[in-house]
C-alpha cells in the first residue's frame, strides 16, 4: 500500500492552482478455478493495477485512467484528464468529496491467506468440493462446476479536497453447482462457502447444499394458480434486495428511477423490515474501510422497522439533492465514482427457516428465481418473474414445483411481509440472504 499511496501522491503533486484533484491507485491480485472430474479445467491467476485521475476545474469534469503505475504514462493520463475537463458540462454540483469527520473504521477485512496458500491447496480445495459433492447423493449425476476464487485488493486515494485513505481487502469463495437426476427429470443446485482467509471456507458445506438444493426439486411440477404464502430463500432474498437497493441510490432518485421518491418519512414496508447498507460489517462480502471517494465507511440505515429513512448518496448526489454524502461511492480507478448500496442486509428476525415454514398451512418455498432484474419495473414497482420451489403443506415441505410465476408489486410485497428469518447467509454479493416470509402473493401456474 505504500507504494501505491506514494505513487498518488506523486501525481497529486501535478495539480494546477485552479484544479480539484483526485487520484486512486489501484491494485488487484485475483485466482480462479475451476476443475472437472478430479482435473483443472480452467486456471486463471491474474494481477492488474491501474491509476485513475479525476479533475475538475471551472464546474466541469475531466477523467483520465492507465492500466500502470509508471509515472510518465501517468504525466499523459494527467494532462489527458486536464483536457477532457475543457470539454465537459458546466455542473454547478460538481466537485471532490470533502473530509466529513466519520472516523475510517477499524476492519478485520484482509488476510494474506491468498497469498501464502500455495497453489496444489487451492486445487486440492475445488477438487475436494467436487468429490464430495458428487457423494453427497447418488442422484447427483454430474457437476456443472466445481470452482475456487481468491482475490485481493489494495488501494489509494488522495485528493486536494484533503482526503488521503489507504486501504486493503481481501475475499476468497467456494461455489458448485450440480446436477441431479431421476426418471429422466434433470435439475440443477448450488451452494457457497466465503472467507477472507482460504482456510475460512466450509467445502463440505458447500457441497451438501448444492447437492440438496438440486436433489429436492427433482420430479417438480407444475402447480395450478393461486394466491399463496411465500417463504423466499437466503439467495432469492439477496437479489430481491439488491433491486431494492438499485431504486434508493441518489441518482436513481434524481432521476425518478425510483418508486420511493419523495416517500422519505414514509412508512414503505412491515414493521418487521428494517433495512442496513453497512460495509463497516466484516462478514459482509464486500465490506470495506472507505467509499469510492475515500470517505469512510458507515452504517447506513435505510428502512428502520418499515419507515424509509434516507437514500444512500455520494458528493455530486448529495450536493444535487441538499443532502450529505453517505459514504456510499462506487468505482473502480478505471472510472468516476458512480453511487449505490455497498453492502445490504435484512435485519434478522429470531425464527429458522424450519419454523417459519411449520407456521405456514399453505405455501411455497421460492428456492430459485429466474430473470429477476428484467421482471422489475423499479419506477412502478411492478414485480414478475420465473420462479421454482418447494410446496409447504401444513407446516412441513411436500412437493417440488417449476413453471412458476410469482406476480405482485414491490409495495404490496414489503407489506405483506410477516416475518424475518435468523437464517442470514453470507454471500459472495453485495446483499446478505435471509429467509422472508411474504404473505397474499399471486402464483401463477397451468
Amino acid at each position: 500500500m505504500a507504494e501505491l499511496q506514494d505513487i498518488a501522491e506523486q501525481v497529486l503533486g501535478w495539480a494546477n492552482d485552479n484544479e480539484q484533484v483526485e487520484v486512486v491507485a489501484v491494485s488487484d491480485r485475483d485466482t480462479e478455478i475451476r476443475v472437472y472430474d478430479g482435473e483443472v479445467e480452467q486456471f486463471t491467476s491474474s494481477a492488474s493495477q491501474g491509476v485513475g485521475i479525476r479533475i475538475v476545474s471551472d464546474q466541469r469534469q475531466g477523467f483520465a485512467w492507465a492500466g500502470t503505475l509508471d509515472l510518465e504514462v501517468l504525466k499523459e493520463t494527467m494532462a489527458e484528464a486536464r483536457d477532457n475537463a475543457s470539454f465537459g458540462t458546466v455542473d454547478e454540483h460538481l466537485g471532490l468529496a470533502e473530509p466529513d469527520g466519520v472516523p475510517v473504521p477499524d476492519l478485520d477485512v484482509y488476510s494474506d491467506g491468498a497469498l501464502t496458500m500455495a497453489t496444489e491447496d487451492k486445487i486440492a480445495m475445488a477438487v475436494e468440493l467436487e468429490r464430495l459433492t458428487m457423494a453427497a447423493d447418488p442422484r447427483i449425476s454430474g457437476m456443472e462446476s466445481a470452482d475456487y476464487v481468491d482475490s485481493i485488493s489494495e488501494s489509494a486515494l488522495v485528493s486536494t479536497a484533503g482526503v488521503s485513505v489507504s486501504s486493503r481487502e481481501s475475499a476468497s469463495y467456494v461455489t458448485a453447482t450440480a446436477l441431479a437426476n431421476e426418471d429422466d427429470d434433470t435439475q440443477i443446485g448450488f451452494g457457497f462457502s466465503v472467507g477472507r482467509n482460504p482456510t475460512d471456507l466450509d467445502v463440505a458445506s458447500a457441497a451438501k447444499d448444492a447437492a440438496e438444493r438440486a436433489t429436492r426439486l427433482l420430479g417438480a411440477t407444475q402447480p395450478e394458480s393461486e394466491r399463496v404464502t411465500v417463504i423466499f430463500d437466503p439467495f432469492v432474498t439477496a437479489q430481491f434486495l439488491g433491486i431494492l437497493g438499485e431504486t434508493m441510490a441518489g441518482d436513481a432518485v434524481l432521476k425518478g428511477y425510483s418508486l420511493f421518491a419523495n416517500r422519505l418519512g414514509e412508512e414503505v414496508a412491515s414493521p418487521k423490515f428494517t433495512l442496513v447498507d453497512d460495509p463497516t460489517n466484516p462478514k459482509m462480502f464486500t465490506a470495506g474501510l472507505t467509499d469510492g471517494e475515500g470517505l469512510a465507511s458507515r452504517r447506513n440505515v435505510l428502512v428502520d422497522a418499515g419507515r424509509l429513512e434516507m437514500f444512500v448518496h455520494n458528493a455530486y448526489t448529495a450536493r444535487k439533492s441538499g443532502a450529505m454524502p453517505t459514504g456510499s461511492a462506487v468505482r473502480g480507478f478505471s472510472s468516476v465514482p458512480s453511487v449505490g448500496t455497498r453492502a445490504l442486509q435484512l435485519l434478522p428476525g429470531t425464527q429458522s427457516q424450519e419454523e417459519l415454514i411449520a407456521g405456514i398451512d399453505n405455501g411455497v418455498l421460492i428456492q430459485g428465481v429466474a430473470g429477476i432484474h428484467s421482471g422489475v419495473n423499479p419506477v412502478s414497482g411492478d414485480f414478475s418473474t420465473g420462479a421454482e420451489g418447494l410446496r409447504i403443506r401444513n407446516g412441513e415441505l411436500a412437493e417440488p414445483l417449476r413453471e412458476i410465476t410469482i406476480a405482485s408489486t414491490l409495495q404490496k410485497m414489503l407489506g405483506d411481509i410477516e416475518a424475518v428469518g435468523n437464517d442470514t447467509d453470507w454471500l459472495p454479493m453485495s446483499a446478505a440472504g435471509v429467509s422472508v416470509v411474504i404473505g397474499d402473493v399471486t402464483m401463477s401456474g397451468s
